[in-house]
C-alpha cells in the first residue's frame, strides 16, 4: 500500500492540496486534510459541483456535520458506489479513505486532455502561474478595509485599479513575401525614431488597455478577412492578391463616382464652386481618376445663368446712378452727418432693390419650372402624335396599293394565288431544310448542355474539395501549432525539473516492483499447484483406503463365522477404521478452525486499522461539544 499511497499523495498535490512533506501514507491524513483533498478533487473533476464546497472545516460541530453530508452527497452524485456519509470524513478509517481517494483520482482528467485544452506556446507556463495566482486570490474571502491584513491590501484595495482608456499605437509591421521589400526609410524610422510601445501612450496605465485594443482590432480584421475569403473569395476563383486588388479598385471607383456626384454645384454653393474645383480635381487625381475640366465644374443651372446675367447688368446701372448722385451734390463742403444719412439712404434703397431682385428671381424660377413642365408635356404629346401619323401613313400606303390593284382584279388574283402557292411551297421547303439542320443542332445543344452541367457539377465538387482541403490545412496547422507549443512547454518544464533525480532510478524502481509482483504471482501459482497435487493425493489415498477396507472387511467377515479369533480381529478392524475416520475428520476440522482463526486475525487487524477506539473517543468529545453548543444556544434564547 505504500506505493499506492505515494501515487495518491502525488496526485493530490497536483490538484492543489497542501499535503505536508512528512505525510507518506493515507493513515496520517487528518479530517481537515481529507476534506481539503476531496474538495480540490471535486473542483478539478466538476467545477460546478465543487465550487460551492468549502475546502476547510468550520469550527462548529453542526456546521462540520453539514459539510460532511454535502461532501458525501457530492461524491454519490459523481458515481461513488461505496458506503459514505459524514462519518467518512469526520471519523475516518484508512480503507474507506483510500478507496474514496482512489475513486476521485481515477476521475481526474488526464494530462493529455488538459494539455490539448490549454493554450500551447512558450507563454503556457506563465499563463498557468497567472491562472493559479488569480485562482488563489479569488479563493480568499472579501473583507472590509478595517479587517484586511497587509497581504490583502495589495489585492483587494481599489488603489491599483485604473480606467480602461485606450490610445492608438504605432507598431512596426514586417512585410512578408518573395517580391515584397520594406523601404529603407521606413526601416530607419522604425529603428531610430519610433518610440517603444510602453512610451507611446500619454499615461503608463493605458499601455495594457491600448495593447489589448490593438490586438483585438488586428484579430477581428484577420477573422473578417478569413470569413470573407472562405465565403466569397473562393467562389471568385481568384488569388488573394487579385481579389484584394479588385476589391480596392471597386472601392476606389465608388469613391470617385461619389465625389463626381457631389461636385455638381448647388444654388446655395454656386459662388464657391470655382474655388473648390481645383481642390476636387486634385483629390480625384490622387484617387486615380481623370481630372475634372473647368467647364464641368463651372457648369451651372438656369438659375445660375439668370443670376449671372442679372448681376452683370446691374453694376452698370449702379455706376450710372452713383455718377448722377455725384453730379447732383453741391460743390460746398458737407457735414459728416449729412454724408452718413445719405449713405444710410443709399444702403436702404440698395437693400430694397436687392429684395425686389430676389423676388423677381424667385418669380422667374417658378415660371421656368412651369415652362419646363409644359415643354415636357408638349414633347411627349408630339412623340405620340408622330407615332400615330406613322401608323396612319402605313395604312394609307396599304390602301393605296390595294386601290391600284382593283382595275385588273382577275389577273391580280391569279398572280396573288400563284404567289401564295409559291410562298407556301417555299415555306414547306424551308421547313424541311430547317428540320434537317434542327435535329443535329438539338443533339449538339443537349450534349453541350449536359457537358456544361457536368462541368458545373465537377467544378462545384472541386470547390467543395478545395474548401475541405482548406479546412484540413487550417486544422492541421492549428494542430501543428498546438503540438509545437506543447513540445516547447514540455521542454521548458523538463528544463525546470530538478536534474539531481535520474530517470534510471525510477525505471529500476518500477522494474523491481514489477519483478516482485511477478515473483509473488509465481509463488502463488506454485502454492496453488502444490495444493491441487496434495488434494489429488489425499483423494487417491482416501479411495485406496476405502477400497482396501472393503476388501479386508469382506475377507475377514467370511472367516469370522468359522473362527473366534478372526471374529475378534474383525471387531478390531472395524474399530480401527472408525478411529481413523474420526482422526481424519478431526484433522479437517482443525484445518477449518485454523483458517477461521486467520480470518478473525485479519478482521481484528482491519478493525484496529479503523481506529474504532479513537473514533469513539472523538465522537464522545464531539457529543460534549454539541451539548455545550446546544446549552449556549438555549441560554441565548432564554436571554432573548
Amino acid at each position: 500500500m505504500e506505493e499506492v499511497d505515494k501515487i495518491l499523495i502525488h496526485s493530490l498535490r497536483q490538484t492543489g492540496t497542501d499535503v505536508a512533506d512528512d505525510i507518506q501514507s493515507v493513515k496520517q491524513f487528518t479530517s481537515e486534510l481529507i476534506v481539503e483533498a476531496v474538495v480540490r478533487c471535486l473542483r478539478v473533476i466538476d467545477p460546478a459541483l465543487g465550487s460551492g464546497l468549502s475546502p476547510s472545516l468550520p469550527p462548529g460541530m453542526s456546521a462540520r456535520f453539514r459539510v460532511g453530508m454535502s461532501l458525501a452527497q457530492a461524491c454519490q452524485d459523481l458515481g461513488y458506489k461505496g458506503e459514505i456519509g459524514y462519518q467518512t470524513f469526520l471519523y475516518s478509517n484508512e480503507p474507506e479513505i483510500r478507496s474514496l481517494l482512489m475513486f476521485l483520482v481515477e476521475k481526474l482528467p488526464r494530462e493529455s486532455a488538459e494539455a490539448s485544452d490549454q493554450p500551447a506556446g512558450k507563454s503556457a507556463v506563465l499563463q498557468k502561474s497567472i491562472a493559479a495566482q488569480i485562482r488563489a486570490q479569488l479563493s480568499l474571502p472579501w473583507l472590509p478595509p478595517s479587517c484586511r491584513l497587509p497581504l490583502l491590501f495589495k489585492t483587494q484595495s481599489p488603489g491599483p485599479s485604473h480606467n480602461f482608456h485606450t490610445q492608438p499605437l504605432s507598431l512596426p509591421h514586417c512585410v512578408k513575401g518573395p517580391g515584397k521589400k520594406q523601404l529603407k526609410e521606413v526601416m530607419d524610422y522604425h529603428r531610430d525614431y519610433l518610440l517603444p510601445v510602453t512610451a507611446q501612450p500619454s499615461q503608463h496605465a493605458s499601455v495594457a488597455s491600448s495593447l489589448l485594443e490593438q490586438h483585438t482590432a488586428e484579430l477581428s480584421a484577420a477573422q473578417e478577412w478569413e470569413n470573407e475569403w472562405n465565403s466569397q473569395g473562393l467562389l471568385s476563383r481568384l488569388t488573394p492578391e487579385e481579389y484584394r486588388s479588385r476589391k480596392r479598385a471597386r472601392l476606389q471607383k465608388r469613391i470617385e463616382e461619389q465625389l463626381r456626384t457631389t461636385a455638381q454645384p448647388r444654388p446655395d454653393v454656386a459662388a464657391g464652386a470655382q474655388r473648390s474645383g481645383s481642390d476636387l480635381s486634385e483629390l480625384l487625381q490622387s484617387f486615380g481618376g481623370s481630372p475634372l475640366n473647368n467647364d464641368v465644374l463651372t457648369k451651372g443651372t438656369r438659375f445660375t445663368h439668370t443670376q449671372k446675367f442679372t448681376f452683370t447688368q446691374e453694376p452698370e446701372k449702379a455706376v450710372q446712378q452713383m455718377a448722377a448722385a455725384a453730379s447732383s451734390l453741391p460743390s460746398g463742403r458737407q457735414s459728416e452727418e449729412d454724408v452718413q444719412a445719405r449713405q444710410q439712404e443709399e444702403m436702404t434703397s440698395l437693400q430694397q432693390q436687392l429684395q425686389q431682385l430676389s423676388l423677381h428671381i424667385d418669380e422667374l424660377g417658378g415660371d421656368m419650372k412651369q415652362l419646363t413642365v409644359s415643354m415636357q408635356q408638349l414633347s411627349s404629346e408630339l412623340k405620340q402624335r408622330e407615332l400615330g401619323n406613322t401608323e396612319k401613313d402605313e395604312g394609307v400606303q396599304v390602301k393605296k396599293q390595294t386601290i391600284d390593284l382593283l382595275p385588273d382584279v382577275e389577273n391580280n388574283m391569279t398572280k396573288l394565288q400563284a404567289l401564295v402557292e409559291s410562298s407556301a411551297n417555299r415555306v414547306v421547303n424551308l421547313a424541311s431544310q430547317w428540320e434537317k439542320h434542327r435535329a443535329p443542332l438539338i443533339d449538339e445543344h443537349r450534349s453541350l448542355k449536359e457537358l456544361c452541367s457536368n462541368r458545373e457539377m465537377e467544378s462545384s465538387r472541386k470547390l467543395s474539395e478545395i474548401k475541405d482541403l482548406h479546412d484540413k490545412i487550417r486544422q492541421s496547422a492549428e494542430e501543428a501549432k498546438k503540438k509545437e507549443g506543447l513540445y516547447k512547454q514540455l521542454i521548458t518544464e523538463y528544463e525546470n525539473l530538478p536534474k539531481d533525480v535520474s530517470r534510471s532510478a525510477y525505471t529500476l524502481r518500477i522494474l523491481e516492483i514489477v519483478g516482485n509482483i511477478r515473483k509473488q504471482k509465481e509463488e502463488i501459482t506454485k502454492i496453488l499447484c502444490d495444493t491441487k497435487e496434495l488434494q489429488k493425493e489425499i483423494n487417491n489415498l482416501t479411495g485406496k483406503l476405502d477400497r482396501t477396507f472393503a476388501v479386508t472387511d469382506e475377507l475377514v467377515f467370511k472367516d469370522a463365522k468359522k473362527d473366534e479369533s478372526v471374529r475378534k480381529s474383525y471387531k478390531y478392524l472395524a474399530a480401527l477404521h472408525e478411529n481413523c475416520t474420526q482422526l481424519i475428520q478431526t484433522i479437517e476440522d482443525t484445518g477449518t478452525i485454523m483458517r477461521e482463526i486467520r480470518d478473525l486475525e485479519e478482521q481484528i487487524e482491519t478493525e484496529n486499522g479503523k481506529k474504532t477506539v479513537a473514533n469513539l473517543e472523538k465522537i464522545l468529545e464531539d457529543y460534549k461539544a454539541i451539548r455545550q453548543e446546544n446549552s449556549a444556544l438555549a441560554a441565548k434564547i432564554r436571554e432573548g
